[in-house]
């Protein structure tokens, strides 16, 4: 029985483990630029789900636009770069790349926002 809850354990540990990392990933690669430059995240979630409306659908074009930033596969209108500057080429690999983007997504994801009252 102690062998099954130190297993438990030590699974739970390695889990959270692995959502901190990825939460500070995010945070490190993506979430500390948007601040410094005050760049509105919501703002920017919120365009692409009107955009492309499915999770699937906005990582694909998310990950298209850092590999290959331009204006041209921007979604945000042309008076935004007059405000803030053109993102540089991102230098992560595919993998940590695509993580940071669902991380992300899940960030600012506005369906968990959406609560019935009751």
């Amino acid at each position: 029985m102690g062998k099954i809850v130190w297993i438990l354990s030590v699974f739970t540990l390695f889990i959270t483990a692995q959502e901190l990392q990825n939460d500070n990933a995010l945070q490190l690669n993506c979430l500390n630029c948007h601040q410094d430059q005050q760049i509105p995240s919501s703002l920017i979630y919120k365009r692409y789900l009107m955009k492309y409306s499915t999770e699937k659908r906005m990582e694909d074009a998310m990950f298209a636009y850092l590999k290959n930033p331009s204006k041209t596969f921007s979604i945000m209108p042309t008076p935004f770069f007059l405000k803030f500057p053109m993102k540089e080429k991102i230098e992560l690999d595919d993998v940590t790349l695509r993580k940071n983007i669902k991380s992300y997504l899940d960030t600012f994801d506005i369906k968990k926002k959406l609560v019935l009252e009751e």
